[in-house]
């Protein structure tokens, strides 16, 4: 009988390590990561792109549905750490300055990430290059230095509750999951991107200046009543 009752202690002990385990692997800060991963090259915008006395209205941070972007493009080779070395669900595309019309963008020169701020990002943001490009063309516009810049869509990530897409029929329901889990939310401030067959490609959370929740100020996507097309995780 003693015996028995370690047993089952034992496989109780197990059971909970393997939750966590998954809870863990789920999380945006945990992921596999490669000793080999350097940063990206600075590239010089593109000189339309450089938008330096544009005005800051508000912020978005964007959500990116990981799974389809990897159906699209996972076998590219820059893909590799975010479509075949892990699994995720929402990445985090970027925090942008927003405008009225346009956003500031590119406001200053961005020198490659240092290898330490590359790696304290790499599971929100799978991809040196996006990184990269994600400081010098936003980043720049709000932030003193990469570290900040990331510290504050770390921040923001980790304080939104993310439903699974999965379960969502409509990009209504999908606006009604994020709602639910996220107390202020509004249904005016969540904008649900699709691409082509409707298929979930981002959402994107609005903040005012004092990163609050707020209206888009450029609209909110796809309506309520448009069937999503959810690419699954693998």
């Amino acid at each position: 009988m003693r015996a028995a009752a370690i047993i089952r202690a034992l496989g109780s002990v197990l059971l909970a390590l393997t939750l966590v385990g998954a809870a863990q692997a789920a999380s945006p800060e945990a992921c596999m990561i490669p000793r080999d991963v350097r940063p990206a090259p600075a590239k010089a915008p593109p000189r339309g792109e450089v938008r330096r006395d544009t005005p800051t209205a508000a912020y978005l941070l964007v959500l990116a549905w990981s799974p389809e972007f990897c159906r699209v493009h996972g076998g590219e080779a820059g893909a590799a750490l975010q479509c075949r070395a892990n699994s995720f669900g929402f990445i985090v595309h970027g925090l942008w300055p927003d405008g009225r019309a346009w956003g500031p963008s590119s406001c200053r020169d961005a020198p490659p990430l240092d290898p330490a701020t590359l790696r304290a990002n790499l599971c929100m943001t799978p991809s040196p290059s996006l990184l990269q490009h994600e400081w010098a063309t936003h980043g720049t516009c709000g932030w003193n230095s990469a570290a900040d810049y990331f510290a504050k869509a770390r921040a923001l990530r980790a304080g939104i509750d993310v439903p699974d897409p999965a379960g969502a029929q409509t990009a209504g329901q999908l606006r009604d999951a994020f709602l639910a889990r996220n107390p202020g939310l509004t249904r005016d401030g969540l904008d649900v991107r699709v691409g082509k067959g409707n298929r979930l490609t981002e959402v994107r959370v609005c903040y005012d200046l004092k990163f609050r929740y707020a209206r888009c100020l450029d609209g909110t996507g796809a309506p309520d009543r448009v069937a999503l097309r959810v690419t699954p995780r693998r």
